[in-house]
């Protein structure tokens, strides 16, 4: 400054033009820290590597990039003076701003303006931003618009931004690079499919706020520990992904120790959380005991409860007081079945607690049909509870060949009905041809209950063996039958149950 000083001074002196020396006027003009530069054009000096977050014509068209962030700078008094007139605008908006009072805010009013129009270009309203005001402290250029541009990125539809901020605003406090990032490559890394973390995060935004190595991993690792599959970590983060956000210790451990003491191997438990993972978001204290107390008090054996719980799982889940009381009264009415009855039918068919009525009554009534009596039709259910969600077309088919081809007497039905869980064209009908080529006459039983080899060794046979008790199905989820046959529940397959079979195929 004060050379700057001394050599105008030399100049208006002796007379000299100031016109003759630009370039020497101009190195000096540089001198002066507070001489006017000119504008830069990029002020925010945005690296490149950034450039993918940040907002194009291509990404958000409806949006302008703001001109000004924070305002202009200014001193104690005067910052003062500019919040109450930013408060007074958003007060004005219907916007409460008690929380901002220890933020640092826009000095502007039309700064905060473009801030609150964007997000409410997003889909937020004014109750929104009040339930989190505090993403009015985010810029819009260095916060907003960079993480809306990943999220976009990893696919979460532009249409759910908006809900998406509405369930999580804390993730505009983010960093992209340092936590976004690194929440998708764990993701990556547990086998979740590229094309699934946009619903991941959908359904469970919070997952961005988690530290990696914290509770996702451990319970990671605990699952994997009692017997999952590495491997099926990824579905079913996918089908349930507040897994990741359950602590072992309080929440997965406990579950898991109380179904082991119901009498379930842990290798049997972890071939249900892969199928079913939304198991461990039952509560243990106020749904699943009370849910297990429940199945006892109508008549269910304890012994029989890891039975009841592997081929129904969601029966843990239920609102299983309600739909036992009144599929019990049904039966009782209806089928004629007591509630004794009603207790076996439930340990060898547990599924049916959440069955239709009117699905249960077409078999029946074709049953009756045929000249069966009720109490006859109510032990055929007791001993074969799958009965009662057969389709029946099938069953007819079935009915038809057994009276017009076999020629067999309707005893042999009451005494073996599981016949018309068999496939009649893969087993009923080759089997039947093989017996009478031979002039074997034996029960359905002997005749059915058994694999194709074992049948081959009982044909080579020079003896009838005793024959076994009646066949096995399988356990776990709905309850599939042969040809095709699916039990029909009260409600439709879910979203999660339709895209976990969509991942795991």
């Amino acid at each position: 400054m004060y050379t700057r000083r001394k050599f105008l001074h030399f100049f208006s002196t002796h007379n000299i033009s100031l016109s003759k020396f630009p370039h020497q006027l101009n190195a000096l003009s540089q001198l002066n820290p507070f001489s006017k530069k000119p504008k830069t054009v990029n002020p925010f000096r945005v690296l490149p590597q950034y450039s993918p977050f940040s907002t194009q014509a291509s990404k958000f068209p409806e949006y302008e990039m703001p001109s000004v962030t924070w305002g202009v700078i200014q001193g104690r008094k005067e910052k003062l003076v500019s919040r109450v007139i930013v408060f007074d605008y958003l007060k004005g908006l219907g916007i409460i701003p008690d929380e901002l009072q220890d933020l640092e805010l826009p000095s502007t009013v039309e700064v905060m303006r473009e801030r609150v129009e964007f997000l409410m270009k997003l889909g937020l309203t004014i109750d929104d931003i009040n339930d989190y005001p505090l993403m009015l402290g985010c810029s819009v250029r260095k916060n907003i618009i960079p993480v809306l541009g990943y999220l976009e990125k990893i696919g979460v539809p532009r249409s759910k931004l908006g809900e998406f901020l509405r369930s999580y605003s804390q993730v505009l406090h983010a960093s992209v690079i340092v936590e976004l990032v690194s929440v998708v490559r764990f993701l990556r890394g547990l086998d979740v499919e590229k094309d699934d973390i946009g619903y991941v995060l959908q359904k469970y935004p919070e997952l961005l706020g988690f530290k990696l190595e914290g509770t996702m991993s451990t319970s990671v690792a605990y699952l994997v520990s009692i017997g999952v599959n590495p491997r099926d970590i990824g579905p079913m983060v996918t089908q349930y992904p507040y897994l990741l956000g359950m602590r072992v210790g309080t929440v997965i451990k406990p579950m898991i120790d109380y179904l082991v003491s119901l009498g379930l191997p842990k290798k049997i438990l972890a071939r249900m959380l892969e199928k079913r993972a939304y198991i461990l978001g039952y509560d243990l204290e106020e749904t699943v005991k009370p849910n297990v107390d429940c199945l006892i008090s109508f008549g269910v054996r304890r012994e029989c409860l890891a039975s009841v719980i592997a081929q129904y799982p969601q029966i843990i889940g239920l609102p299983l007081k309600a739909k036992l009381s009144s599929q019990q009264y049904f039966f009782s009415l209806k089928l004629k079945i007591e509630p004794e009855g009603f207790a076996r039918v439930m340990e060898k068919m547990p599924q049916v607690v959440s069955l239709h009525q009117n699905v249960i009554m077409k078999p029946v009534e074709f049953l009756l049909g045929r000249g069966i009596v009720a109490n006859d039709v109510a032990s055929m259910v007791i001993k074969c509870p799958q009965l009662v969600a057969l389709r029946v077309e099938l069953m007819k088919i079935s009915y038809y060949f057994f009276k017009s081809e076999m020629g067999r007497p309707i005893k042999e039905l009451l005494e073996f009905p599981e016949y018309f869980l068999y496939s009649l064209e893969s087993r009923i009908k080759p089997r039947y041809q093989r017996l009478k080529t031979k002039g074997i006459r034996c029960s359905l039983n002997w005749m059915l209950n058994c694999s194709d080899q074992r049948f081959e060794e009982r044909l080579q046979g020079n003896y009838i063996e005793t024959e076994s008790a009646g066949p096995s199905f399988f356990m776990g989820g709905k309850l599939e039958l042969p040809r095709n046959s699916v039990v029909s529940e009260d409600e439709e397959e879910s979203d999660d149950e339709v895209l976990y079979r969509r991942t795991v195929s």
